[in-house]
């Protein structure tokens, strides 16, 4: 995979997220304090998708992340690469178009949407220069991208408690509400070997993105990633 401390294959990951869908949004909750609804605002309010628009949501999971799109009046693509996800999502939003998809070879044609997004997945992808290419691809020019990812908190002390949270207290937290806490041993070891902010925004410039900037979100816990497709 991209980060050499990991070791575990695209098709195990899939099986973790699998294991995990039933109660992925509640402890999220949990594990995030609470601000994963933050951020799924934020990542609204940077896609500002609007009626008739189409939007790509990968790595949607259950899609809640697809809804605030929804309400906008755009027609959304949830779209992962865990069956197990999608089955949970198609249960909680039949009408949605949920689609398994692989992010390094998107089933979607060239130009296919307005904007894409991508929230907390990228880091779990295993050639994180060919998902932005395939992002990319699919985007129509003057589209846009959103990626909402975990990235390095700016203020060193506080980055060290962080660090210390995710290695200590996140598998324990995990272990009492989570079905499959294994997966969330391996993610908070993705977190921390994941590039920092300035690293992801040289990447997406070098995958053919422009206009490439962000912003932290919760101190840097969190980045969001904006860019656009040159007409």
């Amino acid at each position: 995979m991209t980060r050499a401390s990991l070791d575990k294959q695209p098709h195990e990951v899939a099986a973790m997220f699998d294991d995990v869908a039933a109660k992925y949004d509640l402890t999220n909750d949990v594990l995030s304090l609470g601000q994963a609804r933050l951020w799924r605002k934020a990542v609204a309010q940077a896609v500002a998708a609007r009626p008739a628009e189409r939007v790509l949501d990968l790595a949607a999971g259950t899609a809640t992340s697809s809804q605030p799109f929804v309400r906008a009046g755009a027609y959304v693509v949830p779209c992962d690469f865990s069956l197990g996800m999608l089955r949970e999502g198609k249960k909680r939003h039949p009408h949605l178009p949920f689609t398994a998809g692989d992010a390094m070879r998107l089933p979607f044609a060239d130009d296919a949407f307005d904007a894409v997004t991508i929230s907390f997945g990228l880091r779990n992808v295993q050639d994180t220069d060919a998902a932005l290419a395939e992002l990319l691809r699919v985007t129509r020019p003057g589209g846009r991208v959103v990626i909402c990812e975990f990235s390095h908190p700016t203020w060193a002390p506080f980055r060290t408690v962080y660090t210390e949270y995710l290695m200590r207290a996140l598998p324990p937290v995990a272990t009492a509400v989570s079905s499959s806490p294994d997966a969330y041993v391996y993610l908070a070891e993705s977190i921390r070997a994941w590039p920092d902010q300035r690293a992801l925004a040289a990447r997406m410039q070098q995958a053919g993105w422009s206009k490439v900037a962000w912003r932290d979100l919760t101190g840097g816990i969190v980045a969001l990633h904006r860019a656009r497709k040159a007409d």
